[in-house]
């Protein structure tokens, strides 16, 4: 039942690029040429994660729990939304997986809160030592940074 549902509400890429405008259709390149830079940035912190958390004992970060391309079995999608939805699968999830890496990575070096409010700390934040607390940073910084190990 599902499945001819999806189907009546499944427009042809034809009919897709018909009604898009022209001023979308024009900025696509420029949008998906940015694939590249993604994949190198997310080959180097592949790099990075690899080799740096091991030594520093901070858990890895899956990619599994960032990177979910799921919307590619929708009836409804055609081909050129489903491009779509796979490429923004991957750009958010990576920018979401990067930020956990460097949210980690913080609170193994410097877990300090910032003086002003942050509107969208990271899952590390709370955390953080409190700013201009120089007791605090000496006597718990490095507890704080090994409680990362609770995380896996």
């Amino acid at each position: 039942m599902k499945n001819a549902e999806h189907l009546k509400y499944k427009k042809s890429s034809w009919t897709h690029l018909r009604t898009t405008r022209a001023k979308v259709i024009l900025s696509s390149p420029l949008i998906y040429g940015c694939v590249l830079p993604f994949l190198m940035v997310d080959l180097a912190v592949a790099i990075y994660q690899a080799v740096c958390f091991p030594i520093y004992g901070i858990p890895k970060v899956r990619r599994k729990d960032f990177l979910v391309f799921d919307r590619g079995s929708l009836q409804y999608l055609n081909t050129i939304e489903k491009v779509g939805c796979v490429y923004c699968s991957y750009v958010n999830g990576l920018i979401a997986m990067i930020a956990e890496i460097g949210a980690r990575t913080e609170r193994y070096f410097c877990p300090i809160k910032h003086a002003r409010r942050l509107v969208h700390p990271h899952s590390q934040y709370q955390d953080f030592l409190p700013y201009g607390d120089a007791r605090a940073y000496r006597e718990q910084s490095n507890a704080v940074a090994h409680g990362l190990v609770q995380l896996k």
